[in-house]
């Protein structure tokens, strides 16, 4: 899906769900190729190391975003999650909210034998000094929008456009490159979903 097309349609449905006409919904898909800037500070444009006619000639639009962190990469083989979950009245902490994203992704990462982490002081899930997945998350009256990026079977020769993150002394990695084998999307997608069910401790969340 379109970046723009799928920012449009979160938008819908954070309203649907502040107006209680959608339940809690997790939006799983994948991007042609992007690269996407968050709203702290520049937005992370002093981390686009790539011209916008380098972007051009790689197929690679450029899209601002509203949600927080830095620059990233979005593209074919990178699982996309985007919850649209109203936290209220019980879960109204950002910071666990943040750290049960992170849980999914560990519990994924776990399913495939890789020992994925934390690493403090920093958000999303990490292989050693590689970032596997990233987070970036808006909140608005406590109704969550964009979420997190799981590198699936990514080309991670893209993230040679940017500054992944603004995070100069770390890597990037994916499921695929781990295992030195390509990870089916669908049975990873069914995977998230399973631990993401668990984690929020949602009964209902139909595929």
């Amino acid at each position: 899906m379109p970046y723009a097309e799928a920012l449009t349609l979160q938008r819908s449905l954070v309203e649907e769900r502040r107006a209680g006409t959608i339940g809690d919904t997790l939006l799983l898909l994948e991007h042609p190729h992007v690269v996407t800037l968050g709203v702290r500070g520049d937005g992370g444009r002093s981390h686009l190391l790539a011209s916008p006619e380098t972007l051009a000639a790689r197929g690679v639009e450029l899209h601002e975003t509203g949600r927080g962190g830095d620059i990233t990469y979005h593209g074919p083989g990178q699982l996309v999650g985007y919850p649209i979950f109203d936290l209220k009245p019980d879960r109204c902490d950002v910071h666990r909210y943040v750290r049960d994203l992170e849980e999914v992704l560990i519990r994924t990462a776990s399913d495939y034998g890789i020992e994925a982490t934390r690493v403090e002081g920093l958000t999303g899930v990490w292989v050693g000094d590689e970032k596997l997945a990233a987070i970036g998350v808006r909140i608005a009256r406590w109704i969550t929008s964009h979420g997190f990026a799981l590198n699936v079977s990514t080309d991670l020769d893209y993230f040679k456009l940017i500054v992944p993150c603004g995070i100069a002394d770390r890597g990037v990695t994916s499921l695929s490159r781990l295992l030195g084998r390509r990870i089916d999307m669908a049975e990873a997608a069914s995977r998230v979903t399973t631990h993401f069910a668990n984690v929020f401790q949602l009964n209902d969340l139909s595929r």
